[in-house]
């Protein structure tokens, strides 16, 4: 890989793209529980939403027939695990993994949002 002509291309931003059977309860529960904000949607049904974050960003793609993977689509970082967890509880989402800190450098957990799509949350201890 040292000479590949791809080491001189800079990658930026990777978005996370979530399937989802039910748009409006993924938007509900991203931009009204988890305070993320709608800065593009495409499609009438909508078919595609982008929601931002700080510095995360979640693309959604409406899949009616969507089976959730059994293990992790995404790794969230953020600065309050214990607050996120909280409000997933608070929630009744299925936590998978319990939170606890992690001898690689992390208090993490994981959880699954209403379409059960498992997304493991981290914050640097």
């Amino acid at each position: 890989m040292n000479d590949s002509p791809a080491r001189s291309i800079h990658f930026g931003r990777i978005a996370a793209m979530l399937p989802v059977a039910d748009m409006q309860r993924a938007h509900d529960f991203y931009t009204g529980i988890l305070g993320f904000s709608k800065t593009f949607q495409n499609g009438d049904p909508v078919g595609f939403m982008i929601l931002k974050r700080n510095n995360a960003e979640l693309h959604l793609t409406l899949q009616k027939g969507h089976k959730a993977a059994p293990f992790n689509v995404i790794h969230m970082m953020v600065d309050n695990a214990d607050a996120l967890h909280a409000i997933c509880q608070a929630q009744g989402l299925r936590i998978i993994k319990g939170l606890k800190d992690k001898d690689y450098g992390l208090r993490a957990f994981v959880f699954e949002d209403f379409d059960g799509n498992r997304i493991d949350v981290g914050q640097p201890l």
